[in-house]
């Protein structure tokens, strides 16, 4: 099987798990994006699954991203920095993503707006940042709490040069339907509890994998993340 007929079969499949689970939610298929979690994938993989359809891609590790989008810098693709964001990455992301998942400090958001402004292209639109909620209190993961969520909230939505467009999380493994769509239906309560007492317009919510999906569409996801389930093993 080429690449472009594995990625058009791959790329089908979880369209129809989106679409049934828009289904099953009374929703419109449309309205959800599917983001390729690409990392250590090869040009020429992200390259097939373009071709079949796939325009946003999202990449982990930042000098393999830069390498990537430089690559395959004649592809109109939209690139999402889905990884863990430190201080010294803030400048290269800022400078050449198009959104950010996983924002979990206003010093970060800080930095990423004053580079995102200080860039060769004065046209840039602003960069869309997403805050990393940790609806189970994790240890072992990034993100602030449910309650921690409005104060940052505001405070990044003062910033020019970045546009907060609402949350990602990724909770802890679950083993029914019921207990996967709880921290989904929190982040959705939660975005309209502050859009309604700080009178912001979040609209997005980056949730949902390859085994959660369905459970997230339920909740009102607008962002799936599916890495291996698409591509497959990586190299």
């Amino acid at each position: 099987m080429s690449n472009r007929d594995f990625a058009s079969k791959q790329l089908n499949m979880i369209h129809n798990r989106i679409r049934q689970a828009a289904i099953a939610a009374n929703r419109d298929f449309n309205e959800i994006s599917l983001i390729g979690a690409s990392k250590q994938q090869s040009n020429d993989h992200i390259n097939a699954f373009y071709k079949a359809g796939l325009s946003q891609f999202g990449e982990n590790y930042l000098q393999e991203a830069l390498v990537k989008k430089t690559e395959l810098s004649n592809k109109n693709i939209d690139w999402h920095f889905i990884g863990k964001l430190q201080s010294n990455k803030c400048k290269d992301v800022a400078q050449h993503f198009d959104w950010v998942h996983a924002l979990d400090r206003l010093k970060i958001a800080q930095r990423l707006a004053s580079y995102r402004l200080a860039g060769d292209n004065q046209t840039t639109p602003p960069l869309n940042i997403l805050i990393q909620l940790n609806p189970d209190q994790e240890n072992t993961k990034s993100g602030v709490s449910l309650n921690e969520a409005g104060t940052l909230c505001a405070q990044i939505s003062e910033l020019e040069g970045v546009t907060l467009r609402g949350f990602m999380l990724i909770p802890a493994p679950k083993t029914s339907t019921q207990a996967q769509r709880r921290p989904f239906a929190q982040a959705r309560e939660t975005l309209d509890i502050i859009n309604q007492r700080y009178g912001t317009t979040l609209d997005t919510l980056s949730m949902g994998m390859s085994n959660d999906l369905e459970s997230a569409i339920l909740e009102g996801s607008t962002m799936i993340r599916i890495g291996t389930a698409l591509f497959g093993a990586r190299t």
